[in-house]
């Protein structure tokens, strides 16, 4: 059955996981710790992030998370803010983090488009960050559709979301394919009967999701020519 439309998990599958979020998760662990070397170490180890070597560890919540979840998990450790406001600091903030594309990204989805394909991006992340994200390189308008865990369809790996892309764009989801790096992207398009394409620009390895994917393909520029095969 052919893919009429594509739904793109964001982060670590539009954006490179590592090169877009390893150093602005470290400055986001010292702004918070406010100099407390201590409260550093803690809310890098319950986010799963390696202040050393600069770097996520694979089992991070911060790689399928929603924001809700990963402010109520550090907001103990904070006493200066509650989980509200780290929700929202989180949100504002990672709106102004440096992009690293997994592909050029604006050639990549004008080729799509010109195939007669359909887009949209589901994200973990708030709406407000993927929106401006998506507007600071060029590409918001080649999409029909963008949503975060805060858009009233409910977050991944639950299917409700990636149906609600079907139900605005009039597609199938049988003919629909999800994109994402993770295994909660995977799930959720398997619970929402898409087809899946797993990518490795995010911190799962093929391994991982293999048993949940039709393909697992090295990084998004390799989904024309699967749309060949």
């Amino acid at each position: 059955m052919p893919v009429d439309a594509l739904l793109f998990d964001k982060d670590g599958t539009l954006f490179d996981f590592a090169a877009t979020w390893n150093v602005w998760t470290e400055t986001l662990i010292r702004d918070l710790s406010q100099g407390q070397e201590e409260t550093a170490q803690a809310l890098a180890k319950v986010l799963g992030y390696d202040l050393d070597a600069g770097s996520f560890y694979p089992d991070s919540i911060a790689i399928a998370c929603a924001n809700t979840e990963i402010a109520a998990a550090i907001a103990p450790l904070i006493d200066h803010m509650d989980q509200a406001a780290i929700e929202q600091h989180l949100a504002l903030s990672a709106a102004t983090a440096p992009l690293a594309e997994a592909v050029p990204l604006a050639a990549f989805l004008d080729d799509l488009l010109a195939r007669g394909k359909v887009l949209g991006v589901m994200t973990n992340d708030a709406e407000f960050s993927a929106r401006s994200q998506l507007q600071r390189t060029g590409v918001l308008g080649h999409f029909a559709f963008v949503a975060g865990y805060d858009s009233g369809h409910g977050a991944k790996p639950d299917p409700d979301p990636l149906l609600a892309f079907c139900k605005a764009v009039g597609v199938d989801p049988a003919r629909t394919a999800m994109v994402g790096d993770s295994c909660h992207d995977l799930e959720a398009g398997r619970a929402a009967g898409m087809r899946r394409i797993g990518v490795l620009t995010g911190l799962a390895q093929r391994g991982d999701l293999a048993p949940l994917a039709d393909v697992v393909l090295p990084d998004i520029g390799h989904i024309p020519a699967w749309l060949d095969g």
